[in-house]
Parts: structure tokens; C-alpha cells; sequence
């Protein structure tokens, strides 16, 4: 497993309150998503769970370059490019399959056509989870807010904030959910309680 708190440090400050909102959010979205992994191999379907805890603990490494300042975030850029910030930044660490996770996680993926049509300052490529791997991370986060560190959201909750992304977001959300199911939201919060985010 790759030292993926070191690689956080490289770029951000233990204590300060960014850091430690990124890496309490990025914890759940571990916990959800190794969960759901977790499900899939059980069901005899092979996932690179330790590849996707990796992943969801580096998704959102780009923040610390945008301006949300709601969130501690005191860069130059757009939120909506953290994704593309967060994949150059593991480009460059040479962890190609991961950076692909930080592109590919926001919404429920975007396409070319919804990142012209809505003008977003970002190329105008499709960003679109596609391994299973990728999914799982992407499903996961949208369970939780870094607004607001707070238990998992219930599904259709989820899909109400979706909505106003249009039908084709929704549709991609709702794929996933094919794939993955519901959490299971009593586990998440025992393994919370117990210290389980803490051991990842």
C-alpha cells in the first residue's frame, strides 16, 4: 500500500484545518467505499479494494489549490478544478491510475457535451468513472458533504442534490447504485464509533 499520508503532507499541513477536514472526509468515503468493495468480492466480482482505499483517501488532494475559503481552501482556483489539480498533482508523483480517481470523481463523472453546455473552466473532455475501482470512490463520496463532516447520507438525499446536475447525472448516479446498493449505515457508524477510519 502506498504512503498515502505522506503524500498528503507533501502538500498540505498537519493540524490546520484543511488538513484535517480533507483527510476526516476522505476517512468516510474510504470506509463507504472499502465497504462496497468488500460486498462485490463477497459476491465472487474481483475489485482492488486497497487500490480504492488509496484512492479515496488522494481523491480530493487538489482542494488545497481552489478557492472555497467556506472549506479552508485559499487558492487561485475554480472548486470544480480540483479534480484536474488533483490528477496533475499525482501525475507528477507518477501515480497515474490514482490521479485518474481525482479527474473522474466529481458528480457522478461529467461528460464533454455537460462541461460545455454548462460552461465549466475545465477541458472539454469526458471525465467519466470507468472501472469498477473508479466508481467506488466516486459513489462513495457523494454520500458526504466536507461542508459538514456528518454521518452518510440516506440515498435519496443523494439523489435530490444530483438533480439539479441534470438527468444525465442522475442516471450515472443510479447506474452505480445498480452496482453497489445502498450503504449499510448501522456498519458505517459502528465502524466509526470503534475507531475504524483511524486504522486506515
Amino acid at each position: 500500500m502506498i504512503d498515502y499520508t505522506g503524500i498528503l503532507l507533501r502538500f498540505y499541513t498537519e493540524g490546520e484545518p484543511l488538513y484535517e477536514l480533507l483527510t476526516a472526509h476522505s476517512r468516510q468515503v474510504a470506509l463507504l467505499a472499502r465497504q462496497l468493495c468488500h460486498r462485490l468480492t463477497e459476491g465472487g466480482t474481483p475489485v482492488d479494494t486497497e487500490f480504492v482505499v488509496e484512492a479515496a483517501m488522494l481523491h480530493d488532494i487538489g482542494i488545497v489549490r481552489t478557492n472555497a475559503p467556506s472549506i479552508h481552501c485559499h487558492g487561485a482556483e475554480p472548486y470544480i478544478c480540483h479534480g484536474i489539480i488533483g490528477r496533475q498533482m499525482l501525475d507528477g508523483l507518477g501515480l497515474f491510475r490514482h490521479a485518474l480517481v481525482c479527474e473522474r470523481h466529481t458528480g457522478a463523472g461529467l461528460t464533454a457535451q455537460e462541461i460545455a453546455e454548462q460552461g465549466l473552466p475545465l477541458p472539454h473532455r469526458d471525465m467519466l468513472p470507468l472501472s469498477l475501482e473508479e466508481k467506488a470512490v466516486c459513489y462513495a463520496d457523494k454520500f458526504y458533504s466536507k461542508s459538514r463532516i456528518a454521518p452518510a447520507k440516506p440515498i435519496d438525499e443523494v439523489r435530490r442534490q444530483l438533480a439539479k446536475f441534470g438527468s444525465g447525472t442522475i442516471e450515472r448516479f443510479n447506474q452505480m447504485a445498480g452496482i453497489f446498493g445502498e450503504p449499510d449505515y448501522d456498519s458505517l457508524d459502528t465502524e466509526l464509533k470503534n475507531g475504524g477510519a483511524a486504522a486506515l
